[in-house]
């Protein structure tokens, strides 16, 4: 399969690691269609959206936000936060400290003639390790997620997921999980031996500092486990500084944060076999924004995407009900397919 390039910096864009450069503003029918989120009827169509932002060719182009709510406001991750989870397996690739290639290290596993213990990073982070895990969110669904985040498994959400029967071979069938995510982050955490406030420090120090994020919030079990499938709060902004170290092939600055080849991995469509009708990459979905786009998604339509072609990054926040998520896409689709008419 052959990657559409990432588009480097323009030079004369400043990064936005103090302050995002602002460019022409979005007219027409693109801006016409980003604004209809915020109608009155959208509400029954689109569910509440809380935040959208546009970023193109580095500056931003599109920002609004809901009735109360500023630049200043953060919002939940969820599963956006998988996306960051990748980021952390990318500095502890650079820093020789995992091979993803080799098998997890998960205590669990480690029993003789275990089968799990074959499973390996590269397979966690494309959802294709094989293990069982059930992840519904309806009240009545059978669901393995709920009880890890706020029921059972809640205070070690990586033991939790890593206690997970394998339904398949490893590397046969793709299903998603936030459980695998936490089994990573937690697989993260023992090889650099920080937990807690030690990998936040960490998290901070090579990933959000570097890009001038500020806001973000992560959180944490208590076993000291980043819950990586689905916590850390930040504004939109900072999302899209997040964003925009993807489409930059992992640079900033000029400077090198992702091992190079690290993006192309995240964007890298998983062979497994599986039922989604959207193509996975590593914690990375694919395809959202037409051919070559590669985004980071949450439950509730919180979505960074980014759309190369265009040099586009476009994150949206705020909640919609699994009925309109169909629709939700769509918008999104529409918001890219009306940006790409514009582009002369």
């Amino acid at each position: 399969m052959t990657l559409i390039p990432l588009p480097a910096q323009p030079a004369d864009t400043p990064w936005p690691t103090v302050q995002w450069p602002e460019g022409d503003r979005l007219t027409g029918a693109a801006a016409a269609h980003l604004d209809s989120a915020f109608a009155a009827d959208s509400l029954e169509t689109l569910g509440r959206t809380d935040a959208l932002l546009v970023v193109q060719g580095g500056r931003i182009v599109y920002e609004r936000y809901g009735e109360g709510l500023t630049a200043e406001n953060t919002f939940p991750s969820w599963s956006k936060a998988k996306s960051m989870t990748q980021a952390l397996t990318g500095l502890l690739v650079g820093d020789g400290l995992v091979d993803i290639h080799a098998p997890a290290d998960v205590p669990e596993w480690r029993g003789e003639g275990d089968p799990r213990g074959a499973i390996t990073l590269d397979q966690l982070l494309r959802m294709s390790s094989g293990l069982k895990f059930t992840e519904e969110y309806g009240p009545d669904a059978p669901s393995d997620v709920i009880p890890m985040l706020f029921g059972e498994g809640q205070k070690d959400v990586a033991a939790f997921a890593a206690s997970m029967p394998l339904l398949y071979a490893p590397d046969r069938y793709m299903a998603y999980s936030s459980g695998t995510t936490n089994i990573i982050s937690r697989a993260l955490a023992r090889a650099l031996n920080a937990f807690g406030p030690d990998f936040e420090a960490f998290m901070r120090a090579r990933l959000f500092e570097p890009l001038g994020m500020t806001s973000p919030a992560p959180k944490f079990d208590e076993a000291g486990t980043f819950i990586g499938s689905s916590f850390c709060f930040c504004t939109a902004r900072d999302f899209a500084r997040f964003g925009l170290l993807y489409l930059r092939d992992g640079v900033w600055e000029d400077q090198r944060i992702l091992p190079e080849g690290w993006v192309d991995y995240a964007r890298t469509r998983t062979t497994a076999i599986h039922d989604d009708a959207e193509p996975y990459g590593a914690q990375w979905w694919l395809g959202m924004g037409g051919p070559g786009s590669f985004s980071a998604n949450g439950y509730d339509g919180q979505y960074t995407l980014l759309v190369p072609d265009l040099d586009v990054v476009l994150v949206r926040h705020g909640a919609t009900p699994m009925p309109l998520k169909d629709n939700l896409r769509a918008f999104i689709g529409g918001a890219v397919e009306a940006m790409r008419s514009a582009t002369p």
